[in-house]
């Protein structure tokens, strides 16, 4: 079994860039995710419907936006991928050589990190939601939260773009 990535490892064939200055885009964390995992060599991979209880703590003023999340199963989690790099725009996930770009993957490394998980809603307590099925470390700020998309149907009247389709 050949070893685990090492942090900042560049592997054979993958392909790092100088990344342009950094722009502000505004971005609002709205909590910090709370997991088992303190180092990336022992974090899963993919997370797992079944996998541990994770809590993500909501700071105020957000935790009024909670209201109505607890009537879905499934919740979509982004969160900020803090500790990755961002630089690489090649990635050998096989460490074979054999390159896919960054955005082929699910790898955590890319230009923006932005992690998103679909989890299993637990319960809602105050602030505190706790779910199942995340894939980040323990301290990972909160981005976001949604209802899954499979059953979510939208509360507002229909658009005219919400009936256009595109060739198949």
């Amino acid at each position: 079994m050949l070893p685990m990535v090492r942090l900042n490892e560049i592997r054979i064939g993958e392909v790092a860039v100088d990344l342009p200055p950094a722009t502000d885009a505004g971005l609002i964390f709205i909590g910090t995710i709370c997991t088992p995992w303190t180092d990336r060599l022992a974090c899963p991979r993919q997370g797992r419907l079944d996998g541990p209880v994770c809590r993500l703590e909501i700071a105020e003023p957000f935790v009024a936006a909670l209201a109505g999340l607890e009537q879905y199963a499934e919740v979509e989690v982004l969160y900020w991928l803090d500790r990755s790099r961002r630089d690489l725009v090649l990635q050998s996930p096989q460490r074979d050589g054999t390159v896919r770009g960054a955005f082929s993957l699910r790898s955590p490394v890319r230009p923006n990190p932005i992690g998103t998980a679909r989890t299993r809603l637990v319960d809602i307590v105050g602030a505190t939601v706790r779910v199942q099925g995340l894939d980040c470390l323990d301290g990972t700020p909160l981005i976001d939260l949604k209802p899954d998309r499979s059953t979510f149907t939208p509360l507002a009247p229909p658009q005219p773009g919400d009936f256009e389709t595109g060739p198949a």
